[in-house]
């Protein structure tokens, strides 16, 4: 049950990212729908975290679905770093370091917030 339960998570969380990709479609070289996704992604697992995963009494299952399938199906560290070295690649040294600083400290500040909110809600 726990397969099915993550490859369905897994789907919405995939799709969730590939809509949020066309909703920010730029002529931008910064690959913001990635930062976007990835930075909303580090909020959203450590809020489920703190706050319904620990307050709300769930099967094992259903938090596996919605920490691996749905979260980890939403945000991509294989985009992200594909996106770098192609920033780096295209001489938008700026670009890139800006790309990995900002996705890399951003991470870590909203993962801080969303467990912040987590426990305080």
């Amino acid at each position: 049950m726990t397969y099915i339960l993550v490859g369905v998570a897994g789907a919405i969380g995939a799709i969730s990212r590939y809509m949020i990709g066309l909703w920010l479609v730029s002529n931008n070289p910064f690959p913001l729908a990635t930062l976007i996704t990835n930075l909303f992604g580090c909020f959203l697992l450590a809020f489920l975290s703190a706050y319904f995963l620990k307050k709300v009494s769930l099967p094992t299952s259903f938090i596996t679905a919605i920490q691996t399938g749905l979260i980890g199906s939403f945000t991509t560290f294989s985009t992200f770093s594909v996106e770098t070295i192609q920033l780096f690649q295209n001489g938008e040294f700026l670009l890139s370091t800006l790309y990995v600083l900002t996705s890399l400290f951003g991470g870590l500040f909203m993962t801080k917030l969303g467990l912040y909110v987590g426990k305080e809600a």
